[in-house]
């Protein structure tokens, strides 16, 4: 995967407490940093991205379909 630098400014608390987990993990700041960012990014992403598919559907005319009569079988065929 190709990768690009980004450079960002954290709290001293964060820092360190990124630094103490490098070093007990033998990993880099930089690994932690960017595995905090893909979490919290996908976590922001499904918020948003799911609060602007509700918000289309309130505006829609489409109707709700009750969870039982969803036919769970045929879905992803």
């Amino acid at each position: 995967m190709a990768t690009r630098q980004l450079n960002t400014t954290v709290d001293e608390a964060v820092y360190d407490r990124l630094e103490r987990l490098a070093r007990r993990t033998g990993r880099s700041r930089s690994h932690y940093a960017s595995e905090f960012i893909q979490r919290g990014l996908a976590d922001l992403e499904d918020h948003y991205l799911l609060k602007d598919a509700l918000e289309e559907f309130y505006s829609s005319d489409e109707d709700a379909v009750a969870h039982e009569d969803v036919d769970w079988d045929a879905l992803g065929q």
